[in-house]
């Protein structure tokens, strides 16, 4: 790096000390005139033509790219990109199927549908709308819950004995029709979150969050596949603990495990988790990554149908695959009130998980990705899907990444997956029946890889932030134990907390000077800085306000060593005790202090007692008017904490805003020190915190504007610029330490001064006055 010169090493300010008075004097303000409610509306609704194409083009952004689209350069990169990724979401979208628990074939529609809508309303290039596993989770949940196994047990007699059977049938019908409702719910939702503009609450999903949730997800996801690679049987279970009571029958069933379907499940994992490895290292090599869970489930399809391991070994295959589409079925909107306190999580998780990744790759390539416009894409998206018995769609980070690493370009890519998806959904289905579901159930495992290895970010977390660590755990812990649905709201809700915690409780120090510039540092980091003599600054670094104020006044009393409200009700008890003694005249008044008569007993020792009850303010001390010394030896033997410093300022560079309870609670606290001869300053702040005092009443005859400086040194300079005028003073009339205003002048005794020094008094009491 280069050293620049010695003569750009410095710089040399020469200016005013800038009070807020005196520099609102030197520098005119802007004057803001605020638009009228009806101006504003009126701008909002006002049509032009050009304001007409760009509400367009927002709302369809497919009008502004695709008439952009390089044919001739694109067309082959988003060929290659969408065949890869269509041969994928196929695979993909019967293996969610089975968490969403709907038949698979409904997966392949989760995959076509989507991807039509969101290449003409969304905004990311590289983005594969479709099923994400811990969505699936999220929806089959719901499904589960409304339409349990229980609902649609038969009585049947066939062989002589009364049996209880499951009506698949009726279930699977039931269940679509629950997921198709919800998709259409979500759909509405986020639709509505997007018209209104409120994509900011994302926001409030803060990443730590969001990866202990995803964790959990993962673990949920692999207990509810690990039962179809085992196939045993397990009831369903939903909400609190039912992770645990599903572990609980599967390894209660452990002996029935079906041999066939565990040994494909593990080939399939093993498979398909060393090939994604392959791709991983070597992606600069492969152009195009290894469908392995293409391949794998041909292979599988094939020697299930060729040894006939469903007839010989009972194995668990997908049995049935629609082929074509089914009409579009309207929502059942009777079961929105049952589902909307779960698709509200639904709808939140969806987008903050489509958009996290769009804006991922929208960063690597350079474009912009609206968050708004996104949650109108997927509300549309969904509702459309949902009238075709779709479950919710979101995207999948696999098939995002294969889509963008293929080489895909625009949407486009899309399209041709949805190709691919149609040709599965119209002709190939039927030969995908013999499949099993253990090689589905291990296709989703090896696709949490990597989710689960975002464990490894909470040692990270912990020596970067404690809190965010915390609540990475927190929100995994939450949502394997409570559910996904309760354990998000508890990750949400434990992460506003810690940042109440983390305002509650802010950093604040003390400053010093580093010698010879403007630049202040706190005390406890840096060796070479120094205190001006007699003055402390305090820099509080957080928003004031009701919740820690309290903090404020702590910090407060812990650097300048003393309590504002103690160190008066002490002087206040001490002024109590002289005045009594001189009424009683076991006192006298000097012009250099107060002494006792000689053998007189000092009568005004009383025992100390806590004085910061308020009933010990009422001292009354207007009876004799007195001034004391408060740092030389007192006649009384009251114990008066000495204050060792004059002026105290307050560095509120760091607050952003302050409410009312916090403004009131400042000048309470600058009236607390100047009652006993502190000064407060404020510096360095914000305009609208300026703004908040003046609205909030803090000026009135007492409180002047001239206590706000603009920087710390401007307050520092006019504090040392006071006191030096303050040494010029007549030091005779400063030793004048106690001072009675009542009808009987005290009696003066001790030494008399000379004639001269009185003429020398006078003189410069008469210079003062002038």
């Amino acid at each position: 790096m280069d050293i620049p010169s010695p003569e750009y090493n410095h710089y040399l300010v020469s200016r005013a000390i800038y009070s807020e008075p005196i520099f609102q004097g030197e520098n005119e303000k802007k004057v803001r005139v605020s638009k009228t409610l009806r101006e504003r509306v009126q701008k909002s609704c006002s049509c032009t033509t050009r304001k007409a194409l760009k509400v367009t083009k927002t709302f369809l952004p497919v009008l502004d790219w695709l008439p952009k689209y390089k044919f001739k350069e694109w067309i082959v990169n988003d060929i290659i990109s969408g065949v890869s990724t269509g041969l994928v979401a196929t695979l993909q979208g019967l293996a969610f199927a089975l968490l969403a628990a709907v038949p698979v074939g409904f997966g392949l529609y989760s995959s076509f549908f989507p991807l039509l809508t969101y290449f003409l309303l969304g905004t990311s290039k590289h983005l594969s709308a479709g099923p994400f596993p811990v969505v699936s989770l999220m929806v089959g949940s719901v499904v589960l819950s409304m339409a349990p196994d229980n609902n649609f047990k038969l009585m049947s007699n066939g062989t002589g004995l009364n049996q209880t059977v499951i009506n698949t049938v009726a279930r699977d019908a039931a269940r679509v029709g629950i997921s198709a409702t919800l998709c259409f719910l979500v759909g509405i939702l986020q639709l509505a979150m997007g018209v209104l503009r409120i994509g900011f609450i994302v926001r409030y999903l803060a990443d730590p969050l969001v990866g202990g949730f995803t964790t959990a997800a993962a673990f949920q996801v692999f207990v509810s596949q690990l039962k179809l690679v085992l196939n045993v049987p397990t009831s369903n279970y939903n909400g609190v603990l039912s992770i645990i009571y599903t572990l609980r029958d599967i390894f209660s069933n452990i002996a029935l495990t079906n041999i066939a379907d565990l040994i494909a499940g593990l080939l399939t994992f093993i498979v398909c988790v060393v090939v994604k490895e392959i791709n991983d290292r070597f992606k600069h090599i492969l152009k195009v990554p290894i469908p392995i869970e293409v391949i794998v489930t041909i292979v599988a399809t094939g020697i299930s149908y060729g040894a006939n391991l469903a007839g010989k070994y009972n194995a668990g295959i997908v049995k049935t695959i629609p082929r074509g589409f089914i009409p579009p079925v309207a929502p059942n909107v009777s079961m929105f009130s049952d589902m909307i306190g779960s698709a509200f999580p639904i709808a939140i998780v969806a987008y903050a998980i489509a958009v996290s990744v769009g804006k991922v790759y929208a960063t690597k390539h350079n474009y912009v990705v609206d968050g708004n416009q996104e949650f109108i894409a997927f509300g549309i998206t969904n509702i459309f899907s949902g009238a075709f018995s779709c479950f919710v769609a979101t995207t999948a980070l696999s098939r995002t990444a294969i889509q963008e690493s293929t080489g895909g370009k625009t949407q486009v890519a899309s399209l041709i997956s949805a190709l691919i998806v149609l040709i599965a959904i119209v002709a190939l289905g039927t030969l995908l029946e013999p499949l099993q579901k253990s090689v589905l159930a291990a296709i989703v495992i090896a696709n949490l890889k990597g989710m689960f290895w975002q464990v490894f970010d909470v040692p990270r977390l912990w020596k970067q932030n404690k809190f965010d660590s915390a609540i990475w755990v927190f929100t995994c812990i939450a949502a394997i134990i409570l559910g996904l649905d309760l354990g998000l709201l508890a990750g949400l809700v434990f992460g506003l907390l810690t940042v109440v915690l983390r305002v509650q409780f802010p950093s604040s120090g003390s400053l010093g000077n580093v010698p010879g510039t403007d630049i202040y540092k706190s005390v406890k980091d840096y060796k070479n800085v120094v205190e001006p003599e007699g003055v402390k600054i305090i820099r509080f670094s957080s928003p004031l306000f009701y919740g820690n104020i309290d903090s404020l006044r702590k910090t407060i009393v812990s650097i300048v060593g003393f309590s504002a409200i103690r160190v008066y009700n002490k002087r206040a008890k001490a002024l109590s005790l002289i005045q009594n003694l001189i009424k009683k005249g076991k006192l006298r008044a000097t012009r250099n202090g107060i002494i006792s008569e000689s053998g007189v007993t000092n009568e005004g020792f009383e025992p100390d007692p806590d004085l910061d009850d308020p009933e010990e303010s009422e001292i009354q001390t207007k009876e004799v008017e007195v001034q004391v010394d408060w740092n030389s030896e007192l006649p009384v033997k009251v114990s008066v904490p000495k204050v060792s410093i004059h002026s105290i300022i307050f560095d509120f560079g760091g607050i952003p805003f302050m409410d009312v309870v916090a403004v009131r609670s400042i000048k309470q606290i600058v009236k607390e020190f100047q009652r006993i001869d502190v000064k407060v300053f404020i510096a360095a702040y914000d305009d609208e915190v300026l703004k908040k005092f003046e609205m909030c009443l803090f000026f009135d005859n007492d409180m002047k504007h001239d206590i706000f400086f603009l920087t710390v040194h401007d307050a520092v300079l006019y504090i040392q610029s006071q006191n030096m005028f303050r040494d010029l003073e007549d030091p005779i009339f400063e030793k004048i330490s106690l001072m009675q205003e009542s009808k009987e002048p005290l009696e003066f005794t001790g030494l008399e001064p000379l004639e001269n020094e009185l003429d020398a008094q006078e003189e410069a009491m008469r210079r003062l006055a002038s």
